[in-house]
């Protein structure tokens, strides 16, 4: 018996593991993969509150440490399911807990394409908010129709010297007011109908290969969308019709003593600042429940 079980060891679950030991309580961090989540694979962070920058490596490692050092517990194995009796199943063991912590996060949607992993903090990006600065006064591309893309090809227009925006149909899904705004913009080029089909650079990205033509850029953001990894627990939490975990105010599930923390909940915002938040916030609130 645990007093908390975390699912997830990024920023979110991290931040959670750290109040739960803090307040004395027994925790077990369950992650299937490594400590860390998404932003370990940040070349470098700026917008973190009080610190001027840092690794996403050691941001990850440097929380990790601190849940380690207060004798929290990792296991990493890959939970199949929980009960409503707060019972957690992983491919090796069961765990039982008090309060549960849902801090999976998600995966972002990827090309697929060659090199592509190999150049991720080296010119290719998932988060223009992030590393849009890297860029300034550079040429740079995103591929995406939604809300996401339309964003941060604005957001990038006054940071960079000129945006390729790419997308495969001939129309967008996001608001069409970002449209209009985008169409009056200088320095922003829409390819519709259009896909990325290789990505060409050995230790930086130096082009893509769209409709066969290689167009010069030195970063490529992808904005194609977020895939939560949800459908396990749906039998003790509600979903949103893309897979999010749907929390009230304080991030109770529908299931007593069941919460969720960070970009794995519906959310406005998936930000590094936003998961710390959330694991504080969920914490918090599990341990007031246990007592």
């Amino acid at each position: 018996m645990y007093d908390l079980i975390i699912i997830g060891a990024g920023p979110a679950g991290l931040t959670a593991a750290l109040y739960g030991l803090r307040a004395n309580k027994t925790v077990l961090v369950l992650e299937s993969k490594n400590y860390g989540g998404q932003i370990i694979n940040a070349n470098n962070i700026e917008n973190y509150p009080g610190i001027k920058n840092i690794s996403g490596y050691d941001f990850a490692t440097n929380l990790y440490n601190q849940v380690i050092n207060l004798n929290g517990i990792f296991k990493f194995e890959q939970v199949t399911k929980i009960t409503e009796d707060k019972k957690v199943i992983t491919n090796k063991n069961e765990y039982q807990a008090k309060a549960i912590i849902i801090a999976t996060g998600t995966e972002r949607r990827k090309l697929n394409l060659p090199n592509e992993n190999e150049l991720i903090g080296k010119g290719i990006s998932y988060c223009a908010t992030c590393d849009g600065n890297f860029f300034k006064n550079k040429d740079v591309a995103i591929i995406g129709g939604g809300n996401t893309a339309l964003e941060d090809t604005l957001y990038l227009s006054n940071i960079v010297n000129k945006v390729y925006l790419i997308h495969r149909r001939n129309e967008f899904r996001g608001e069409a007011k970002y449209v209009e705004e985008l169409k009056n913009k200088t320095n922003v080029k829409l390819i519709l109908n259009s896909n990325i089909t290789s990505l060409n650079g050995k230790d930086t990205l130096e082009s893509i290969t769209v409709n066969n033509e290689k167009i010069k850029v030195q970063g490529l953001f992808i904005a194609i969308g977020q895939v939560p990894q949800n459908q396990i627990f749906n039998n003790v939490v509600n979903l949103d019709s893309n897979g999010y975990i749907i929390t009230d105010n304080d991030l109770h599930t529908k299931t007593k003593g069941i919460y969720a923390a960070g970009d794995t909940r519906v959310k406005s915002l998936r930000q590094l600042t936003t998961a710390v938040s959330d694991g504080s916030i969920a914490a918090t609130n599990a341990i007031k429940e246990m007592e």
